[in-house]
């Protein structure tokens, strides 16, 4: 217990160390103590390159002869000192590292010892093959940090010590403070103040004849306006509350009167949400209670996710009306996005215009009445060269961002976006499209989760949150950083500031379900709370400041809304009806200080904030993801709701419609300015009495056609260049990072292709506008598996592709390999046959852990960083042909040719459902054919794609919720695939067709025939279909003559043909769609 009491002691020292700013001492006990490694510290010493302090610090946890893992962090060192005194020419220096910090390696590896040496003999060691990549300093310490921090991680020495314990704010102080509060309950006379002047002798209070007495009003370690050097008192246990009263002051918020009483308040920090350390604040007239003033509060910033003012503030919630008729409920405009939409927020003057930003990045801002896409903007760094390090490498290993949150200014002048990677862009907005670049921030490292605008200051600030752990707040004109937020023990959720009796504070949540709040002025959190169900929790005020609400979703799915008592820091109202087990985190929203309203469960669900119970459901006509993005419009008559396929719905109610049609008014008078009167069928009539006919409204059923593509002209096609002998394409995959297409020929050999920056491509990602090169190594070197011991008639080619495009692994009949994507060059080779590997899987959330499935019917759960098997799956009677994991679910997916499905829990490994797939009569010769699956963007879907079929799997009762079959007399389907935003389906056919399918429904939308792609007739078809990762309509196929084509549609049309309507609605989401006759020569049912 000692051992143990001493361990945490070290910890709280530590903890008050960096409370007061002592870096260097913190930095040296946490090296001596080698109970904390500081990888934020360890960042900064190798990024600067100051090797000695980066072995000294290190030499305090591990040495290089403890494990494997502790001498390659310590070889990575030493020899990236070594490449940049070889760098710099400095050869003596170079040949001192080699003797004195590498010679050391040379017992374990001697070869690579050789190769090393054999450096100092070239004029620039980019000459060596390996090192070719190599490129400037500041690059290869970022790039070696990252590798250094997987080392670590992995490092059993390290377990446990890369993070802090989670111990409250000043931990110490209050420990302190506890102590001289029972000191003090211990004297025989206390004083009422008394005066505290060391900490090295117990505290004892003097007699009233004592000099100190005289001393105790001028105290200042507990007067009203304490000096915050000094160790605070905290809570309820403040110390020296004096026996002699009869109650104790309670500490009921932020910003109440703490007592009317005599004696001296104790500040602290309490335990409600607004307890506040500084008295100064707690010393305002009026508390949260007192509902006359607060009547006449609002918030000058105005929230993000700011509640909207009621319509009608006499009206009573007990009047005999229909509340739902107050919610927009009509679908009145149906907005084509293009890709996935993430946040939306309305204008807070022009209700009418709506900001959207998407999964791709990018923003639009739409006129709702009209569908107009007023402007848009692709994500672009405006100034990468004043952009951190730290970002340009994040953007060369992955260049995918998206949008986390985009805001309008409280009055509309501004918007504010904040993307997945370290940015945060302010616009300007002036009228109508014109929409300006104003400031740039590299604002976190990491995502930016959130932003909100606020006004801590006469200056409007915009405050973000992001995966580092801290929140920021900005000055909004210039951009300057006026406060950084640090407490965190995870990255930040989300942001809500807020204002009462002009005091300014902020709220912030964790992703571990810790609620925070914090005043501006740098002292620390004020709270320290968990989120119900320690969930990822959003908080927002309703638009009059008086109530509080969250709403989140826990890590196993069980979703949350409550409003929340201020004054005493509890959950005051728990709404019921959310789904136990949500499709992902759950978003809110509400309106007219009346109404809650939350996305899930494929509708958008309301409550009245003074009923617990659910008021109503709204599905929008259907068609809706499992957790909608939604947002009001200020004065509630509109409702923006994310749908699938990429597009935005807005519900109305009569006021909304009346809104559009005024502004749809303005807008057709100001185009038609010219002629106030309209023809039609020869009629003449004034333009007021003409009523625009919707797009809606016209009856599309009898005129829908497939769209049907025969000839090159009707879409961009680009047929990628080879010049390496390759035999069919058994496997396809574009790279993660969108610029690349990995293939693998029958024949095992890997081609690479790369798109590069040029004039017609200024992005470096995959298109049909520029041809790619294909990636040849100046040695000559090839990826090609090792076919020791394979049988090629019977091997079935498979790999994976590491999520930072460095690594693949792959085999193809023979012992798996692991390919160095950048080199070429075999890193390792594993698990010779038989059996052989028919298809690999990387575990989602460790890279280390591959699913391997074998011919012999088995599955190997494999760690390849200590090569050892560590589960073997029995359950299917054929070869493994589809592999596929679910981070929400926690599962893999298995398939096989014995075309049986198997869902194992991939915690322990067990197996938890099984079933097989639904083989249509007849077809019996079919049935033993390759079964591969793909889970949907929403983790819980899968496809099963089959020689016979297509199906839509849900995962938990493997229940089959869509299938398309083929017609008997119809060619079977090769190979199918999700889109990347899993809207489309792509599937391949052996006579050489494509088809393009709506992944809600499985209908049908477009088909291209092989005479479009295909010069000459013959019996080539595309055997694999891989989708790209960030361009939802882009695919590429590779085809048995050992061609690669990538496929668009044409600019002018921008997708694949549109779906053929639905009477009386639009197409049911996956898990309810009905039976239906597909269109054309095959059959859509369950």
């Amino acid at each position: 217990m000692a051992s143990t009491l001493s361990r945490d002691l070290i910890f709280l020292i530590l903890q008050f160390l960096d409370e007061e700013k002592f870096k260097d001492t913190a930095h040296k006990l946490e090296q001596e103590s080698g109970l904390f490694f500081n990888l934020k510290y360890f960042e900064e010493l190798v990024l600067s390159g100051n090797w000695d302090e980066v072995e000294n610090y290190l030499s305090g946890f591990t040495s290089p002869d403890d494990n494997r893992y502790s001498m390659k962090i310590f070889f990575e060192i030493r020899k990236q000192k070594y490449l940049e005194a070889l760098d710099k020419l400095d050869r003596s220096k170079a040949v001192e590292i080699l003797v004195k910090d590498l010679k050391v390696f040379a017992s374990f590896n001697e070869d690579l010892f050789k190769e090393i040496t054999m450096l100092l003999t070239l004029d620039n060691f980019r000459e060596n093959d390996q090192l070719s990549n190599y490129r400037d300093t500041k690059t290869a310490r970022a790039i070696m940090f990252i590798e250094l921090k997987k080392l670590l991680e992995a490092n059993p020495l390290f377990r446990e010590k890369l993070q802090l314990p989670n111990i409250r704010g000043s931990r110490l102080r209050m420990l302190i403070n506890q102590s001289l509060n029972w000191q003090h309950s211990l004297c025989s006379n206390p004083r009422q103040n008394p005066d505290i002047r060391t900490l090295f002798l117990d505290h004892s209070c003097k007699n009233s004849t004592d000099s100190f007495a005289q001393l105790a009003a001028n105290n200042q370690m507990i007067s009203s306006t304490p000096k915050f050097e000094g160790f605070l008192p905290m809570a309820t246990n403040g110390p020296f509350q004096p026996p002699s009263t009869s109650f104790q002051t309670p500490l009921t918020s932020w910003i109440s009167n703490p007592s009317t009483t005599t004696h001296q308040a104790v500040s602290g920090i309490g335990i409600g949400f607004g307890a506040v350390t500084n008295p100064a604040i707690a010393a305002v007239s009026k508390g949260l209670g007192d509902i006359d003033d607060m009547s006449k509060t609002r918030y000058p910033g105005g929230s993000d996710r700011a509640m909207f003012p009621v319509t009608n503030p006499g009206q009573s919630h007990s009047m005999l009306f229909n509340l739902t008729d107050e919610l927009p409920k009509t679908v009145a405009r149906t907005l084509n996005q293009g890709s996935i939409p993430t946040s939306m927020d309305f204008h807070p003057v022009q209700q009418t215009l709506l900001l959207v930003g998407t999964i791709l990045g990018d923003i639009s801002l739409w006129e709702v009445s009209s569908r107009e896409k007023m402007a848009s903007r692709n994500f672009q760094v405006w100034n990468i060269g004043a952009s951190s390090l730290i970002l340009k490498t994040t953007l060369i290993k992955d260049p995918c961002v998206s949008v986390k949150r985009i805001a309008w200014s409280p009055d509309g002048s501004l918007f504010g976006v904040a993307y997945s990677k370290h940015m945060m862009q302010l616009y300007t907005y002036h009228s109508g499209n014109d929409i300006r670049q104003h400031l740039e921030i590299d604002a976190h490292v990491g995502s930016v989760n959130d932003l909100a605008f606020c006004h801590p200051t006469k200056q409007l600030s915009v405050i973000t949150c992001g995966d580092d752990k801290t929140i920021k707040v900005w000055d909004a004109a210039t951009g300057s950083k006026l406060y950084t937020f640090e407490g965190h023990d995870a990255p930040v959720h989300s942001v809500c500031p807020h204002c009462k009796e002009n005091v300014h504070f902020v709220f912030s949540t964790s992703v571990d379900g810790k609620i925070k709040a914090w005043l501006y002025d740098m002292m620390g959190s004020r709270v320290d709370y968990d989120a119900p169900g320690r969930s990822c929790t959003t908080m927002a005020y309703s638009a009059d400041g008086r109530r509080l609400f969250s709403c989140g979703t826990s890590k196993d799915g069980e979703s949350h809304i409550v409003e929340w008592n201020e004054n005493e820091g509890h959950v005051k109202r728990t709404y019921q009806g959310l789904n136990k087990r949500s499709l992902g985190i759950v978003q809110f929203d509400s309106t007219k200080n009346r109404f809650l309203a939350v996305g899930d469960e494929y509708t958008i669900k309301v409550w009245d904030m003074d009923n617990p119970n659910l008021l109503t459901s709204i599905d929008a006509e259907g068609g809706l993801p499992a957790s909608p993005r939604i947002r009001f419009n200020k004065e509630g008559t509109l409702l923006a709701v994310s749908a699938n396929d990429n597009r935005i719905k807005i519900l109305a109610t009569v006021d909304g419609m009346r809104l559009m049609r005024t502004y749809e008014n303005h807008s057709l008078v100001a185009a038609r300015s010219a002629s106030e009167t309209v023809t039609r069928n020869g009629d003449t009539r004034n333009l007021e009495n003409v009523k625009p006919k919707l797009a809606e409204e016209v009856n599309l059923t009898k005129i829908w056609k497939l769209t049907e593509i025969s000839e090159p002209a009707q879409f961009r096609s680009l047929k990628l260049p080879a010049r390496v002998k390759s035999d069919k394409i058994s496997r396809l995959i574009y790279t993660n990072s969108g610029t690349g297409i990995l293939a693998l020929a029958a024949n095992a050999i890997h081609l690479l292709w790369k798109w590069q920056r040029c004039d017609p491509n200024l992005s470096g990602k995959a298109t049909t506008k520029a041809s790619p090169q294909l990636v040849q190594q100046p040695s000559g070197i090839t990826m090609t598996n090792d076919l020791t011991d394979a049988k090629p008639e019977d091997a079935l080619s498979c790999f994976a592709l590491s999520k930072n495009d460095s690594y693949v692994m792959s085999a193809s009949g023979g012992k798996i390999s692991l390919f160095n994507m950048m080199t070429f060059k075999v890193m390792t080779t594993f698990m010779p046959p038989p059996p052989a590997a028919t298809y690999l899987a990387f575990h989602p959330q460790d890279n280390n852990i591959i699913a391997v499935g074998m011919d012999d019917s088995t599955i190997l759960i494999y760690n390849v960083r200590v090569d050892e098997v560590k589960s073997k799956l029995k359950g299917h009677s054929k070869r493994i042909t589809g592999l596929a994991f679910s981070h929400v679910l926690n599962v893999l997916v298995s398939s096989g040719v014995d075309a049986q499905i198997i869902v194992w829990n991939s915690d322990k490994w067990e197996r938890q459902n099984n079933s097989f797939l639904q083989i249509p009569a007849g077809r019996t010769s079919m049935a033993m054919s390759d079964t591969q699956v793909q889970f949907h963007q929403d983790q819980i879907h899968f496809l099963a794609v089959h020689g016979t079929q297509l199906a839509i799997y849900e995962t938990k009762k493997l229940e089959c919720v869509k299938q398309w079959v083929v017609e008997e007399s119809s060619p079977p389907i090769s190979h199918a695939i999700f889109s990347c935003d899993s809207q489309l389906i792509y599937a391949g056919f052996l006579d050489g067709t494509v088809r393009v399918f709506g992944a809600s429904n499985l209908q049908l939308r477009c088909q291209i025939n092989p005479t479009a792609y295909l010069h000459v007739s013959s019996s080539v078809y595309p055997l694999v279909i891989a989708a790209n990762p960030q361009d939802p309509n882009q695919f590429a196929i590779g085809l048995t003559d050992g061609g690669v084509n990538v496929f668009e549609p044409l600019e002018s049309e921008g997708k694949w043909g549109v779906p053929p309507p639905v009477e009386n609605g639009s197409p049911n989401r996956i898990p309810t769609m009905p039976p239906l006759v597909a269109s054309g020569l095959d059959q859509a049912q369950c």
